[in-house]
C-alpha cells in the first residue's frame, strides 16, 4: 500500500478541481442539460480533420522538432501579425505545446522562482493557482467585482503588489466571467506593470471569441511585448479541444527557457494535430467567424433570459460563458448548483470554484444548441419559481 507520506506536500495540499464533482454527478444521471462544460459544441472543420488524415496517410508519424513543425510556427507568426499586429520569430520565439494548459505550465516553471508571488485575477480558471503552486510560486488572488463587470483595475492591481511579486496572470476574455479588457484597460495596467517590473502571463485562448469590441493582445500594448508571455491555442476558437494543441509566443530568452522544459517533459506536441493546425490557420478562419456569430447570438439569448427570470447577469464581452448572480436565492453557489442539478437536471458550475469572489454566482456555458439553452432556461425558471 502506498503511503501518503511518499507524496509531495505541494500535491497533497492541492484541492481537486471543483468542476469535476458536478460533471461526475451529472454523468450518473439521465436527461441532464449541461451548461457546465467549457467546450465548443462545433465539430472541428472538415478540412482540418482531412489534413490530419492526410498526414497519417503520408506517413508523418514521427516526432517533430521540439518547438513544433517549422511550417506551423511560421503560420502562427503570420496569424499573430495579421490578427494582433505582433511580430515573433518562428525560429526562437514560438513553442507549440500540448494545449494551452501545458503552455501555462512551462511558462510558470521557466520564470517563477520558489517563494515568488504571482497575482491571479479572480474569478479565474481553476488551474491557474495550482499551476503557480506546482512551479514553487505563491498564488496571490486578486478579486474583481460583479458591479464593475469583473474588470481588473490598475488601482486594485497596485494594491496587492509586494516586493515578492514576480508576475501577473490574466485571461481576457475571461473564464468564467466572459469579461474582456479593452485597450484602455490594458494601457492602464501596463503602467503598473512597467513601474514594478513585472512579467505578464496573458492567457488569450478565447481571443477569437470576442463579440462587441476588437480583441487586443496585452503584448501589443506599447512596451509590453518584451515582458509578456502570450498563451494561446486551437481548442476554443477553432473547436479543437480534443486535439490538445496550444502555443506560446514570448521574447527569445523566455521562449528558449520554456523550450528547455518542453523538450525534457513532453518532447513535442502530437504530429498529426500540428498538421491539422497548419490547415486551420491557412484556411479555417471563415469557420471561426461562423462560430463567433453563432456564439454571439446564443450569448444575447442566455443573458436576456437570465435577467428575465431574475438572475442578474452582466453582458460578457467574449468566450462562451455567462456568470449570473444567484445571491437573491440566499443559497451558496455550490448549494444552488447541487439543487438545480438534482431537482431540474441542469448542470452549471458553482462560482466558488473559481475563487472567493466567484461566490454568489454560477458559470453557465452557452456552447450548446439553442434548443438546449431554451430547455435549460425553462427548467431554471421553474426551479426559481419553486424555491
Amino acid at each position: 500500500m502506498i503511503k501518503t507520506s511518499y507524496l509531495s506536500k505541494t500535491v497533497q495540499e492541492l484541492q481537486p478541481s471543483g468542476i469535476r464533482k458536478f460533471f461526475d454527478l451529472a454523468a450518473t444521471m439521465e436527461g441532464v442539460v449541461s451548461l457546465g462544460v467549457g467546450e465548443p459544441d462545433f465539430v472541428t472543420s472538415w478540412s482540418v480533420r482531412e489534413a490530419a488524415i492526410a498526414s497519417l496517410e503520408q506517413g508523418h508519424t514521427s516526432y517533430t522538432a521540439n518547438a513544433g513543425l517549422l511550417e506551423l510556427r511560421k503560420e502562427i507568426t503570420k496569424y499573430m501579425k495579421r490578427s494582433f499586429n505582433l511580430e515573433y520569430d518562428p525560429y526562437h520565439e514560438v513553442v507549440v505545446t500540448v494545449g494551452a494548459s501545458q503552455a501555462l505550465d512551462i511558462a510558470m516553471r521557466a520564470i517563477i522562482n520558489p517563494g515568488e508571488e504571482v497575482i491571479v485575477v479572480e474569478p479565474s480558471f481553476v488551474a491557474y493557482a495550482p499551476l503557480v503552486s506546482l512551479a514553487g510560486g505563491i498564488p496571490v488572488p486578486l478579486a474583481t467585482k460583479g458591479e464593475n463587470g469583473f474588470k481588473l483595475t490598475a488601482k486594485d492591481l497596485e494594491a496587492v503588489i509586494t516586493p515578492k511579486t514576480k508576475a501577473l496572470l490574466i485571461c481576457s476574455p475571461n473564464n468564467p466571467t466572459g469579461t474582456q479588457l479593452n485597450k484602455e484597460d490594458l494601457l492602464a495596467l501596463s503602467h503598473i506593470i512597467e513601474k514594478h517590473d513585472l512579467v505578464v502571463f496573458s492567457d488569450e485562448i478565447y481571443a477569437e471569441l470576442a463579440y462587441d469590441e476588437e480583441f487586443v493582445s496585452f503584448a501589443s500594448i506599447n512596451g509590453m511585448r518584451d515582458r509578456t508571455v502570450v498563451i494561446n491555442g486551437f481548442s476554443k476558437g477553432f473547436a479543437m479541444t480534443g486535439w490538445r494543441l496550444g502555443f506560446v509566443c514570448a521574447p527569445y530568452e523566455l521562449a528558449e527557457a520554456m523550450l528547455k522544459i518542453h523538450q525534457y517533459a513532453m518532447m513535442c506536441a502530437p504530429t498529426m494535430a500540428q498538421y491539422a493546425a497548419v490547415e486551420a490557420l491557412k484556411n479555417g478562419m471563415h469557420d471561426v467567424e461562423d462560430m463567433r456569430r453563432s456564439y454571439r447570438a446564443r450569448r444575447n439569448y442566455i443573458v436576456k433570459s437570465f435577467n428575465e427570470i431574475g438572475l442578474d447577469c452582466h453582458v460578457p464581452g467574449g468566450a462562451f460563458y455567462a456568470f449570473p448572480s444567484i445571491k437573491k436565492t440566499g443559497m451558496t453557489s455550490e448549494k444552488f448548483a447541487e439543487r438545480l442539478l438534482l431537482e431540474e437536471k441542469v448542470a452549471v458550475v458553482p462560482g466558488s470554484v473559481f475563487g472567493t469572489s466567484g461566490e454568489g454566482y454560477v458559470r453557465a456555458s452557452y456552447a450548446s444548441s439553442f434548443e438546449q439553452l431554451q430547455e435549460a432556461v425553462q427548467r431554471m425558471r421553474r426551479f426559481l419559481e419553486n424555491l
